[in-house]
């Protein structure tokens, strides 16, 4: 019995003292290693953060400038340095743009004689070739009649020339060069209308500025044809006032009023889209306040077809009148379309009554006898010509210097 009680005993000591052995070695796994203990720096770049308490290390002064110490530039060099602030202060407003002094119109068509060379050549220099045959038959006349309506002189105007050229060449007898050239310049002076009265009404009279009313179709000129005028008008010692009526074309008013700058003439304009009339009436308004000698109403370029744009038309004269009569009314038309030119005389001249006749576009063409097509088809003069895209190149129209033109020298 005392043996089974001894190893009881010693069971229990060997269970306690491994049982001790194996928690103190989980006590030492768990306990980290001196070696091991972590290192904080503080960043490179960056100060260290203060510490408090018995850590905290005293505060250290950096050396600092102060206002005193930091030099100023000397007297000069503040010069230039205030000088250099002028300079790259902003722009001011850009300067109106310099008024231009348009050259007189007098002789004008005479120094721009050269631009109808393609007319010359298919209408005069054609003619008196024609002419100066030795034998002047049937076919010879056909010839001369063939070329007259090929360079759009009309029908009738044709036959009437034809018929005073024969007459005229059979009594002449002899035909010498000079002879001939006289004879065909007397008639197309005569066919072209030596007589009319060709003078743009653009004087100052009681009830105030003289009107002008520029109409036609898209795509003739008819802005540019105003600027231009306003330029002759100018030229000639008129004071002038533009209004932008065409207010269905894009860039229309600015176009106008651009013309208007370089010649220091006042362009009255409302917004797109606006109402015509209403433009049109403040502009002459605006023409009397100034006491300007003439007014100038750029119209939209309304196509013939479009009914109630030509009412509208209409609308804009009877409004102007309103401060008074209407002095002229001048078409605007491209000389290169011919006998669709006429057609459009017609119309409008239904809708306004047309006192004269702006022929653009007339150095591009051959077609010089629309001149006398046209004057026959409305009954009213041209009044101005246009031969260039040059800003002096629109030209007071003068029957004897056009027709010196086509013949040549």
């Amino acid at each position: 019995m005392e043996y089974v009680i001894l190893a009881v005993v010693i069971a229990v000591v060997a269970v306690g003292a491994i049982a001790g052995l194996v928690v103190s070695g989980r006590r030492r796994q768990q306990l980290p290693p001196k070696s091991q203990a972590p290192v904080i720096t503080a960043p490179k770049t960056t100060p260290q953060e203060p510490q408090v308490g018995e850590e905290a290390a005293p505060p250290t002064e950096e050396p600092r400038r102060t206002v005193e110490e930091v030099p100023l530039p000397e007297t000069a060099e503040a010069a230039e340095v205030v000088e250099a602030v002028e300079i790259e202060a902003p722009a001011e407003a850009a300067a109106a743009p310099e008024v231009e002094v348009p050259e007189p119109t007098a002789g004008r068509l005479v120094r721009l004689r050269s631009r109808l060379s393609r007319s010359q050549n298919s209408l005069g220099k054609g003619l008196l070739s024609l002419l100066s045959r030795e034998h002047l038959d049937e076919d010879t006349w056909e010839e001369i009649e063939e070329t007259l309506l090929t360079a759009d002189v009309g029908v009738t105007p044709t036959q009437e020339l034809v018929e005073r050229l024969r007459t005229r060449v059979k009594v002449l007898g002899t035909r010498t060069p000079d002879e001939l050239r006289a004879l065909l310049r007397e008639e197309l002076v005569e066919l072209v209308g030596k007589d009319a009265d060709r003078t743009v009404r653009s004087t100052k009279h009681e009830e105030g500025p003289a009107v002008v009313l520029v109409v036609g179709v898209n795509g003739v000129g008819k802005t540019t044809t105003t600027g231009k005028l306003a330029r002759v008008l100018v030229a000639d010692g008129r004071k002038v006032v533009l209004g932008a009526a065409d207010t269905f074309r894009a860039a229309a008013a600015d176009q106008l009023q651009t013309w208007g700058e370089r010649v220091g003439a006042r362009t009255v304009r409302g917004p797109e889209g606006g109402d015509p009339a209403s433009i049109a009436f403040d502009a002459v308004k605006e023409g009397i306040a100034e006491g300007a000698d003439t007014v100038l109403i750029d119209t939209a370029g309304r196509l013939h077809t479009k009914t109630g744009l030509m009412d509208e038309l209409g609308k804009v004269k009877r409004v102007v009148e309103k401060h008074g009569p209407v002095d002229e009314v001048l078409l605007v038309l491209d000389a290169t379309t011919g006998q669709n030119g006429l057609i459009q005389a017609r119309v409008f001249a239904e809708v306004v009554d047309i006192t004269g006749i702006v022929l653009t576009k007339l150095d591009g063409t051959a077609k010089g006898g629309i001149v006398v097509a046209v004057q026959r088809e409305l009954g009213v003069p041209v009044k101005l010509i246009g031969l260039g895209e040059g800003a002096d190149d629109l030209a007071p129209f003068e029957p004897g210097a056009f027709v010196d033109a086509l013949i040549g020298d």
